[in-house]
């Protein structure tokens, strides 16, 4: 896995390629992107950043999520009846675990996935392009409140 620096770097450079302007706000809410290892919403972002850049919008945010995900830096997980989440550290498909009390969503390392796939691809006969993994329980901190 890449550093968060790493991840902050690599996206800037591309919003440079692609010829966008790195505005702070931009640029902030790609700092949070590459940092955060909780899948933030458009809504826990733009809760972050109201105080720095007390005129940012919403709005704003996910016009730059939006970007980011067009340009393959930011990978939306999303869930049905919620916000959608973000990730800027990993942003291809992998698998989640989400836990159904406080919506905390972790990326585990399974190194068996890469097995899985290619035994789904030689069973079905499918050409696996993208995929979707979750798992559901109950976080440790959860678990301890009962």
């Amino acid at each position: 896995m890449h550093s968060s620096d790493e991840r902050y770097n690599t996206m800037v450079a591309r919003l440079k390629e692609s010829n966008h302007r790195l505005t702070p706000q931009r640029l902030a809410i790609v700092k949070i992107l590459a940092e955060s290892d909780c899948h933030p919403s458009v809504e826990s972002i733009y809760a972050q950043l109201r105080k720095p850049f007390p005129s940012i919008s919403q709005a704003t945010v996910y016009r730059n999520i939006i970007l980011l995900k067009s340009l393959g830096e930011v990978y939306e997980i999303g869930f049905a009846g919620e916000s959608s989440h973000y990730d800027g550290r990993k942003p291809y498909p992998h698998p989640h675990v989400v836990c159904l009390q406080c919506g905390k969503i972790i990326d585990p390392d399974l190194e068996s996935l890469h097995d899985m796939t290619k035994e789904i691809t030689d069973e079905s006969g499918f050409e696996i392009v993208s995929y979707r993994l979750d798992f559901f329980g109950v976080c440790p901190e959860c678990h301890r409140k009962g």
